[in-house]
């Protein structure tokens, strides 16, 4: 998959993210959760954005790896919010199939960018 594919999906992610949160927000009383899932949902794609403007390839790679480190924290709130009833099954069954999918993808483009390095 295309690095292009990778930023449209992330971009896709955080507008559910943005819109999820903005939805429990106003119904819901874990503003800080629902702020920490916030956060962490739409820093995958910035980075995954920033890393398309590296300054080297070790650049684009710790890019990368940062989205990675957001996508397994946006998978904590994902569960800690669905296990304490704050976010539905089906919000949550679409949300943690995205993030899981860009985990996939993140992971094996880190790889490959590692192997193209030849780290």
């Amino acid at each position: 998959m295309s690095d292009n594919q990778l930023v449209i999906l992330s971009k896709a992610f955080a507008v559910d993210i943005v819109n999820t949160c903005t939805d429990m927000k106003d119904t819901k009383r874990v503003s800080v959760l629902v702020n920490q899932m916030l956060r962490s949902g739409t820093s995958i794609g910035a980075n995954i954005h920033e890393a398309n403007y590296a300054a080297s390839r070790a650049d684009f790679i710790n890019k990368l790896q940062i989205a990675l480190k957001e996508c397994y924290e946006t998978d904590y709130w994902l569960n800690l919010l669905k296990e304490t009833n704050n976010l539905s099954e089906t919000s949550f069954n679409d949300l943690f199939a995205q993030c899981s999918k860009l985990r996939r993808l993140l992971i094996a483009s880190i790889t490959t960018a590692k192997k193209n390095s030849g780290k």
